[in-house]
Order: C-alpha cells, then sequence, then structure tokens
C-alpha cells in the first residue's frame, strides 16, 4: 500500500487516479473464498474453475489499468509512467501477499487454539 500512496503523492496533476487500484484489491479474493465455500471436497470443480477465472481477470485488469491510464493520449496523459510504476510495484506486492495468505491458511483442519 506504501507503493500506491506513493503514486498518489507525486507532484503531478489529477494524480488521485492511482488509488482505484484499491477496488481490485478488494475484489481479487471473493470468487476465491466464495468457491472455496460453495464448491465440495473434489480438486476440479467448475465453480472453482470459474472462480480462478474471475480471479485472473481482475488481476490482469489490475496491471492493464495503470498500464492504459498512463498510454493516454500524449497531450493530456491521466497519470505519469513513473506513478505506473509505483501502482504496478504496488500490485505485484499486494497480490503477492493475498497469495501467501490462500497458501499459508489453505488447510481447513487448522487448529486455531494453537494460537
Amino acid at each position: 500500500m506504501t507503493f500506491l500512496v506513493l503514486a498518489c503523492a507525486l507532484p503531478q496533476y489529477n494524480n488521485w487516479w492511482p488509488f482505484f487500484m484499491v477496488a481490485f484489491y478488494l475484489l481479487a479474493p471473493f470468487p476465491t473464498v466464495l468457491s472455496r465455500r460453495l464448491s465440495g471436497d473434489s480438486s476440479t470443480n467448475p465453480c472453482r474453475e470459474i472462480a480462478i477465472f474471475i480471479t485472473s481477470v481482475i488481476i490482469i485488469s489490475a496491471f492493464g489499468l495503470p498500464i492504459v491510464l498512463a498510454r493516454a493520449p500524449e497531450a493530456a496523459p491521466v497519470i505519469l509512467w513513473g506513478s505506473a510504476g509505483l501502482v504496478i510495484t504496488a500490485n505485484i506486492i499486494v497480490f503477492l501477499t493475498i497469495m501467501g495468505f490462500f497458501l499459508a491458511f489453505d488447510n481447513d483442519d487448522v487448529d486455531y487454539s494453537m494460537w
């Protein structure tokens, strides 16, 4: 989140646009969480496959949006390439953190009393 705030803090005009990435950060884990609650114990399940696809679309869109905003017409780009680089760095860190959370807490029979 620090890189995302830094992308918004660069001295340029209308630089609050990179903060829209927070919506992608909040939406990315929902399809996977819902599919785990609704699907059975099988490893291949249509519900889980659709959730993986939707999550992939959200993640790719999160990487594509700053590039599209930076490649706006040269007369008035929405964000500069420095902000786009900081947003992409923030995307990498946040999505790897979300993936690490799912990998660490994937086991359903975790004994929470030991925490």
